[in-house]
């Protein structure tokens, strides 16, 4: 599943349908969230009934955000963030997080789901030193989120590109290392990468209950091993510990045992 909307021209819709499940409305739900119907609710207890760990996922995984954007706020001083497929809002958003460290951050929001759209003012909120926007457009066409990202964000200076559980909705592995690309062509030197996505090799039953979803008629996420995962931040620095399991993704002080996820992630500099 993923921690956000789908993003996909040919499969997008500009309707909202209730008659089959959602991934962001489905995530929302294990999230503790309201903004989903009785059919995400069903295909989120199936998915559970098959693997209860799909909660620990989605808690793993908004975790990892909140500790990667508290990072880049601080010890990296970013102050600009591109979150490419927003997804619904639930809690710790980037915004959210970002300006809590650093109140004048700017962010952008990206994102073409009719569903995102209707909650789009949930999440243009800000401090007044900062700004934050939405832009309405899609995952396939980098050239226009960069040219409406810059309406908000100065892309001379640094900014933090985030993918947060979007990229597996890219079924074509090489296509989705190609807008990473050109995203991060339109970014400068000093600017940070941040993936997030499912992976294979960890958890059979993951795996399995992925499988199952991806026949359900929903929109596919793609599970992807962690070697190519790690692809995306070709060229890049990567950023201590590299590319792990979330939990292991510079855990807090008092976190416990890290438990291992079939999700992996980094963060990654642009030299």
């Amino acid at each position: 599943m993923t921690d956000h909307a789908p993003m996909s021209g040919p499969v997008v819709s500009r309707t909202i349908d209730t008659s089959m499940p959602h991934s962001a409305r489905v995530w929302n739900y294990w999230l503790g969230g309201k903004d989903n119907y009785p059919v995400d609710e069903e295909a989120g207890d199936a998915y559970a009934a098959v693997f209860p760990g799909i909660v620990d996922v989605a808690r793993g995984s908004r975790a990892f955000l909140g500790r990667s954007i508290r990072y880049l706020a601080g010890e990296a001083g970013i102050r600009q963030f591109l979150d490419v497929g927003t997804g619904l809002p639930t809690v710790d958003n980037t915004h959210e997080v970002a300006q809590s460290v650093a109140p004048d951050s700017r962010i952008v929001y990206v994102d073409n789901d009719p569903l995102v759209l209707a909650h789009a003012r949930a999440l243009l909120t800000s401090t007044p030193e900062g700004a934050t926007a939405y832009v309405d457009a899609d995952l396939y066409d980098p050239e226009r989120i960069l040219a409406r990202a810059a309406e908000t964000l100065d892309l001379t200076r640094p900014t933090a590109l985030i993918f947060s559980g979007i990229l597996g909705h890219v079924g074509d592995y090489d296509e989705a290392r190609s807008i990473v690309r050109r995203l991060m062509e339109g970014l400068p030197s000093g600017s940070y990468l941040s993936v997030n996505d499912g992976s294979l090799g960890i958890d059979p039953e993951y795996e399995r209950a992925q499988e199952a979803y991806n026949k359900s008629g929903a929109i596919p996420y793609i599970l992807r091993t962690v070697e190519q995962i790690a692809g995306f931040f070709d060229g890049l620095e990567l950023v201590e510990p590299g590319v792990v399991t979330l939990p292991l993704w510079r855990p807090e002080d008092g976190a416990g045992e890290p438990a291992l996820l079939g999700e992996h992630g980094g963060l990654g500099r642009k030299p």
